[in-house]
């Protein structure tokens, strides 16, 4: 099946540009209830799976070894835009463990926050490790490296933290990963269907605290991420802005080359976008319109307008068009 078209830029009435993509909605019995494009569709899931790599962080014990806070299990979540409070977050963590910047193994990043990448630029520092959008998860990986007695190199792929990593990834999506890439932060990223993805992210919707560890730990992370979603992205971002719209009722997560991922606790449900093309822009809008169809995003509020429906404006306020859903979307 092909990608169907989800988003459209129109200009002077005329269809500007054109991103398709595939989703795919999934219960936690892991039930596919409606999808667009091809559901069996296997992507990288990049960013948008962190939650499922913060698993084994949790399940283990590593987080509650060490005092983890929601705070650093959000972080832990993270793609941030390196702000003062992010750079911070993740020097205080490391800190904690007796580590520091040397020991990431995400590389440095210059950062999108403006006012941390001004203080840079006057006081003549160079951008670090602690600005990486993942310094959050590399914490959580080396503080479960910790536990876990594994080596410097947490990253490579046959290292116990990966492998736990991978392990929680199959469990989740109940499929086995029909490869793996290296994501922008060095560590390896699992390939899925986007029904498996799908179905992970249920599971998550799904999770209570009367369940097992696992559904113990799903439910810690997916409440951490909706109640701290400043560490999630940061001041302007998507992941940010929508998740305060929604007032903590539902936990979404963005990734490179236009995934996105959302969980719905109440009502048991996990969303998974692709975008073929890996338009941001795309994937925002077609992420809102998609929970405003659930019913857990108000078309009107602000935040929504922002990307969805939102009027383009040139550099003298002009309206010059519109980015909008196509027709049959969604």
């Amino acid at each position: 099946m092909s990608a169907v078209p989800m988003v459209e830029l129109w200009r002077g009435g005329m269809l500007e540009s054109s991103h398709s993509g595939h989703a795919v909605i999934c219960t936690a019995a892991g039930e596919v209830v409606e999808s667009w494009g091809d559901p069996a569709v296997v992507i990288f899931p990049r960013s948008s799976c962190k939650m499922i790599q913060a698993l084994p962080l949790v399940e283990s014990g590593a987080a509650d070894a060490v005092g983890l806070t929601p705070r650093h299990l959000a972080f832990a979540c993270a793609s941030h835009i390196g702000a003062g409070l992010h750079r911070q977050m993740a020097a205080d963590w490391l800190g904690g463990l007796g580590l520091g910047e040397a020991d990431l193994r995400c590389g440095p990043q210059e950062p999108d926050d403006r006012t941390e990448r001004n203080r840079l630029i006057v006081g003549g520092e160079a951008p670090c490790q602690l600005h990486n959008n993942c310094s959050g998860k590399h914490s959580g990986f080396l503080t479960l490296n910790r536990h876990l007695d594994g080596g410097t190199e947490y990253v490579e792929l046959d290292h116990p933290v990966q492998q736990a990593a991978k392990a929680a990834y199959e469990d989740t999506t109940g499929e086995t990963s029909a490869g793996w890439g290296i994501d922008g932060c060095s560590a390896p990223n699992f390939a899925t269907t986007l029904t498996g993805f799908a179905r992970a992210l249920a599971a998550f919707a799904g999770a209570t605290d009367s369940g097992d560890a696992r559904q113990r730990a799903m439910v810690r992370l997916r409440q951490a991420m909706a109640s701290h979603p400043e560490l999630v992205s940061g001041e302007g971002g998507a992941c940010t802005e929508l998740m305060r719209a929604m007032q903590g009722r539902v936990t979404i997560k963005g990734g490179a080359e236009g995934v996105y991922a959302a969980i719905l606790p109440e009502q048991g449900l996990g969303i998974a976008l692709k975008i073929v093309d890996g338009s941001e822009r795309a994937k925002e809008a077609a992420i809102a319109a998609l929970l405003v169809r659930a019913g857990v995003l108000e078309a009107g509020h602000p935040t929504t307008q922002r990307v969805l429906n939102a009027p383009q404006l040139n550099r003298r306020r002009i309206v010059t068009g519109i980015l909008t859903t196509a027709p049959a979307f969604p």
